[in-house]
């Protein structure tokens, strides 16, 4: 299964962020998985592929050219995917991918997260989606999206459109026994 991870890819985020995501690629290697991500060398994008390539998975790489300088992108990928723009980018991962993990990030994960959860939502796929709540990192964005529900922005059965945990084996016990189901955009919606 082809999957795709969204993350940092800062170098200032603490170790104990950067020591689960290479555990998670590890673990997504030893499933068979391999990985699609955004192709930085740092933070939980470098963790993952680090992970996944000592695993012996294969390593995906979709990144715009600009990105496509000295240091940025991990350098042992199977395969590099080079775009003109990140919309091209974030189209190329979605296709290309059978499921998505969030990992912990800053606003580039978060439009990810949202993008795809919004896709998802509006059934124009029906792939697993995965939140990585390492140490917490997510509680704040889940508090927010009770609150939509809560304010009746959300229907409530938005909120089991993705799984979200602290546990990689859940995470990924999640994405291997995911069955689609057809989305009922009206109620969704709150239509």
């Amino acid at each position: 299964m082809n999957i795709c991870v969204y993350g940092a890819a800062s170098k200032l985020i603490d170790d104990r962020y950067i020591t689960a995501g290479e555990q998670l690629g590890a673990l997504l290697a030893c499933h068979g998985h391999d990985l699609i991500f955004g192709g930085g060398a740092h933070g939980m994008m470098g963790a993952l592929a680090r992970g996944v390539h000592e695993g012996g998975g294969d390593v995906i790489s979709v990144a715009p050219s600009f990105f496509n300088i000295d240091g940025t992108l991990y350098e042992a990928c199977t395969e590099y995917v080079y775009t003109d723009t990140m919309r091209e980018r974030k189209q190329i991962m979605e296709d290309r991918s059978d499921a998505f993990i969030v990992t912990p990030g800053g606003v580039g994960t978060f439009e990810e997260f949202f993008e795809i959860f919004t896709l998802r939502q509006l059934g124009r796929h029906q792939k697993p989606i995965a939140v990585y709540n390492i140490d917490g990192y997510y509680d704040a964005m889940l508090a927010m999206l009770r609150s939509a529900v809560d304010g009746g922005f959300m229907n409530r059965s938005n909120l089991s459109l993705f799984c979200i945990s602290d546990d990689a084996e859940r995470i990924l016990s999640y994405i291997e026994n995911f069955s689609a189901d057809t989305a009922d955009i009206a109620r969704l919606r709150n239509l």
